[in-house]
């Protein structure tokens, strides 16, 4: 296993003169020896361009990639001892799981009493112990992409495994068992894990920190808990969370906040700077209610919405559309009728350029 250290920004033309010119914005990021990662974001967000550029199979067009301080950037994946699953299984038909499971370890000249062992080892952990002795070529869809995974695994001295988006190709329900597999492989095994994904259950599950990005920019990495709870940047509290989180433009001035025309009190406790910003707040963390109280905005309901497990009510407030997610047993107002929303509270979050306010 190793650290990894990224410096680097990366543009697919020559000569890029703006920040639409590059793939990767420069960006400064480390990768803890041992641990889980996802890197998430939208297509195109230049997730795929980063993994490939740690994996050695593109070469960032400025800056550098170190691996436990040694400088790899020239290096390729085998040089590197890298690992790489992608999002189509890469088998071979004509052999047996068995054999699959071993290419990589016979390639590098491993004993066949340690490859047994290790192979064994894979095998029981993706639960294919009971099809080692079958032809690839019969299996289904998600047993193959279990078979490129499980090859990816078992090299014991990788320096790190990276996965594409490896469970595109599977269904729903078995990609939460692959998930829930991969994690417990991952606190065995103890490797470097990092993750390629556009689902954000994919990546809040799987990983201990996600890495956000959007347009080629990295804009917060952190623990499920704290991109939820602190977005730095608006795009994280649209991208998680869903529904995601509200925006309101505000207005503040000498101690005077505005949201959409109406005022809000502030406690005097909260320092905030002058000018423009955006007021955010979770579904999750709006409550209602028919008296007017401090800290609220006067909205108007239009659509109730019964999911099951809660309710998501659509307000206007002026001409901003605010979702607010009730529990199931909550009496929802009448559509039409006007609530007041508290959207002041520990949970409030303020943002000045699309950056989180301190």
């Amino acid at each position: 296993m190793a650290q990894i250290q990224l410096d680097l920004a990366h543009a697919y033309r020559s000569n890029p003169q703006s920040d639409a010119d590059y793939a990767l914005l420069p960006l400064k990021m480390t990768f803890r020896d041992g641990g889980a990662y996802a890197l998430l974001g939208p297509s195109g967000c230049g997730k795929s361009t980063m993994l490939n550029i740690m994996s050695g199979l593109l070469v960032p067009s400025q800056g550098s990639v170190t691996f436990d301080g040694r400088d790899v950037t020239r290096q390729s994946p085998q040089q590197r001892n890298i690992a790489q699953v992608f999002q189509f299984p890469v088998i071979y038909d004509t052999m047996t799981v068995a054999e699959n499971l071993a290419f990589p370890l016979k390639n590098r000249k491993v004993p066949a009493a340690q490859i047994r062992q290790r192979v064994g080892q894979i095998a029981e952990m993706l639960e294919m112990s009971h099809q080692l002795n079958m032809r690839a070529a019969g299996l289904s869809a998600d047993q193959k992409q279990k078979i490129s995974l499980g090859r990816g695994l078992v090299r014991p001295d990788v320096s790190a495994v990276l996965f594409d988006e490896p469970l595109t190709v599977i269904d729903p329900h078995l990609k939460w068992q692959l998930r829930r597999k991969l994690k417990q492989i991952h606190h065995e095994l103890k490797l470097t894990l990092i993750y390629v994904t556009h689902d954000q259950i994919e990546a809040l599950t799987f990983a201990d920190e996600v890495l956000v990005m959007t347009r080629g920019k990295a804009v917060q990495m952190g623990s499920a808990d704290a991109l939820f709870e602190r977005p730095a940047h608006t795009f994280v509290g649209h991208f998680i969370g869903s529904p995601g989180m509200n925006f309101l433009p505000a207005q503040h001035a000498a101690g005077v906040l505005t949201v959409l025309s109406q005022p809000v009190a502030l406690p005097s406790s909260l320092r905030l700077p002058a000018g423009s910003l955006q007021l955010g707040i979770r579904p999750e963390y709006l409550s209602i209610s028919t008296a007017e109280s401090a800290g609220c905005l006067l909205a108007q309901i239009r659509q109730v919405q019964d999911i099951g497990t809660y309710q998501l009510l659509t307000c206007e407030v002026g001409e901003h559309k605010v979702k607010v997610r009730l529990s199931p047993e909550t009496m929802a107002p009448t559509i039409g009728s006007n609530v007041h929303l508290r959207v002041l509270d520990k949970h409030t979050c303020f943002y000045q350029n699309e950056e989180l306010v301190a």
